[in-house]
């Protein structure tokens, strides 16, 4: 066997693996994106991530998937934490194919008695929810209760989650 047919099998199975496991300059996987139960205090991850490629969204976002798409979309990422084991809240990824994308859909929303930390390229801290962008990423969380404690935990949350963005 010569030297070329015997590595062509094993290219062939890098291709493979490359194509199955999203091998892509800049491909962050989801679980990457978000911290994991012990890395941010008072917070625990659902072992479930879920992803949603661009003509899945309208299965996730019902009715503003659209908005999404024109401003690039190229992956959802969600998962779900508890606060101190009693709050709920679902952390999106929206990764965009720019910074532009992120920043247009922040920008599209309201910014009506909203605390503007610093966090990402911009932020927005509400009651139950915190929306930032960082480069091609759009990040919220959003609680399903409020607790006094709950914004100064979102932002520890969002922290964590801009670090690992970051990478």
């Amino acid at each position: 066997m010569t030297r070329m047919h015997r590595t062509t099998p094993l290219v062939l199975l890098i291709v493979a693996v490359c194509l199955t496991s999203g091998c892509r300059k800049g491909a962050t996987p989801a679980a990457n994106l978000f911290p994991a139960s012990s890395e941010v205090a008072g917070w625990t991850r659902a072992p479930e991530i879920r992803t949603f490629a661009p003509g899945q969204l309208s299965d996730y976002i019902d009715g503003d998937a659209e908005k999404y798409l024109k401003a690039g979309v190229k992956s959802t990422s969600t998962a779900d934490y508890k606060y101190k084991d009693k709050i709920q809240v679902v952390v999106d990824v929206y990764t965009m194919s720019a910074p532009e994308g992120a920043k247009a859909i922040f920008d599209s929303e309201p910014a009506m008695e909203a605390q503007t930390p610093a966090l990402g390229d911009a932020s927005r801290l509400y009651s139950q929810s915190l929306i930032f962008r960082k480069g091609p990423y759009l990040v919220r969380i959003v609680a399903y209760e409020e607790s006094l404690q709950l914004p100064q935990a979102m932002l520890e949350l969002g922290h964590a989650m801009e670090k690992r963005l970051s990478r």
